[in-house]
């Protein structure tokens, strides 16, 4: 089984690839895997009980989204369905092509379906489509007009309109180990042709250095050890060092996608959240490096102080406002330091969401009971008239008489109603003693917001 050639151009665009190697491809497009064994990672989807490997085994594929960041094999596993699945296969990408190109695909997989032609169309980046472009989609995937392969760096669930999405079963791809790229740089030296002629060893701790340098991109990789192997070509060398590797690589960015940053925002937190200081100086590290605005990791701290913390540690908010504060004064890179004093300090702190509990059970109180007045006896008589309808009349001034009165200052409605509950962690045990010192045990004794 294989692809259909079929001398068709939509746009411009090729629907077939070529299936002849170009040795003036970049490495990595002149090495993808040609059989199910030659792919490297994704074992949960492509390995022995992988649910791609087992349909592609089959000769069948269903329409699907391919998620993953950069170089971890959505194009890789492309070609192999366009290898191992019987039907036309039609590539667009999302960034190049729009609604003309796809509508051309569209009326050609309707006249191969009443041939009995399975039509694969696969779009690289589909995140780029817009709406307007992703609907002209939605009709042939649920009628089977297509089968649809989508590839993209997004989160799906924000990218694609959710008619089209649920119609398509979303693949979770994951970097690419060191040890994964490791092997498909190996096997790059042994099947390249162009490689191989050179004649140039390659030691283990170059192929380790671009592993670690390549954060899972395979492309990267493959692509960093091409400009090497380059490098030392011209220098006539027949070993590829470390110092040959330093001459010749080029920089990566640090950055990361988008969802990323909600996924190391949220790993920060609830490290701080558990107490675990290593990881939350770890996942602050990872944010900074990736060129995260320190004044976001800030903010989240203060927020953090309160919500998690709270009066168990009163003091935990004014260390997260100065290092806010300190960050607005001084700046990158030294401002890293204030921010691992907080997030230390933070993290070892007590932890009570006592505080965040009691708004949450405010706001709901206070939704339910709109209806309510205040008492007359908490309103200013501001005016003769205010004063004759009883406004003030039975407030007592506390400082009057010793600075305490045992009354309820809700509505009559509410008094047995309890808002904040406090906890005995830390130094919120004292707040908890004096209130039952003023209010009795039995108000404590009460569940919350009852």
């Amino acid at each position: 089984m294989g692809v259909v050639h079929l001398p068709i151009v939509f746009g411009g665009l090729k629907v077939v690839f070529d299936p002849q190697t170009d040795e003036h491809k970049p490495l990595a497009e002149r090495v993808r895997p040609k059989t199910l064994d030659d792919l490297v990672g994704q074992q949960h989807v492509m390995g022995k009980d992988g649910i791609l490997r087992k349909a592609l085994e089959k000769g069948s594929i269903f329409s699907c989204i391919l998620y993953g960041p950069p170089g971890c094999g959505k194009s890789s596993i492309a070609e192999l369905i366009k290898k191992y699945v019987n039907a036309e296969f039609y590539s667009f990408s999302g960034a190049l092509h729009g609604a003309a190109e796809i509508k051309q695909a569209m009326n050609r997989a309707l006249e191969m379906r009443r041939y009995g032609k399975q039509t694969v169309v696969f779009i690289d980046e589909i995140h780029r489509l817009n709406k307007a472009q992703q609907d002209l989609l939605l009709s042939k995937v649920e009628d089977g007009t297509i089968t649809l392969i989508g590839a993209t760096t997004e989160n799906p669930s924000f990218e694609i309109i959710p008619p089209l999405l649920s119609r398509c079963r979303v693949i979770f791809l994951k970097p690419l180990s060191n040890e994964d790229l490791v092997r498909i740089m190996k096997r790059a030296l042994v099947v390249d042709q162009k490689i191989a002629s050179y004649e140039i060893s390659v030691n283990d701790d170059v192929l380790e250095s671009i592993a670690l340098l390549s954060q899972g991109d395979a492309r990267f990789a493959l692509n960093t050890l091409e400009m090497a192997i380059e490098t030392a070509k011209s220098m006539n060398e027949k070993v590829l060092d470390l110092k040959t590797l330093q001459a010749s690589t080029s920089y990566k960015p640090q950055g990361y996608r988008s969802e990323e940053h909600y996924d190391f925002a949220s790993a920060f937190i609830k490290s701080l959240r558990g107490s675990d200081p290593d990881a939350a100086l770890y996942y602050m590290m990872r944010m900074i490096e990736s060129g995260e605005d320190p004044m976001f990791i800030a903010r989240r701290m203060v927020i953090l102080a309160s919500e998690d913390i709270g009066l168990a540690e009163p003091m935990a908010l004014l260390v997260a406002v100065s290092a806010a504060q300190a960050v607005e004064y001084v700046g990158l890179p030294e401002c890293v330091l204030n921010l691992a004093q907080a997030a230390i300090y933070l993290a070892s702190a007590p932890k009570s969401n006592s505080v965040y509990m009691a708004v949450e059970t405010a706001r709901n109180v206070a939704k339910q009971s709109t209806n309510l007045q205040v008492p007359l006896f908490l309103r200013n008589p501001v005016t003769k008239l205010m004063k004759s309808a009883g406004y003030g009349d039975g407030y007592i001034y506390p400082h009057e008489v010793g600075g305490f009165v045992k009354r309820s200052y809700m509505p009559d409605e509410l008094r047995k109603i309890r808002i904040y509950v406090p906890k005995e962690i830390g130094k919120e045990v004292n707040i908890k003693k004096k209130l039952e010192e003023l209010w009795g045990k039995e108000k404590y004794s009460q569940e919350e917001g009852k």
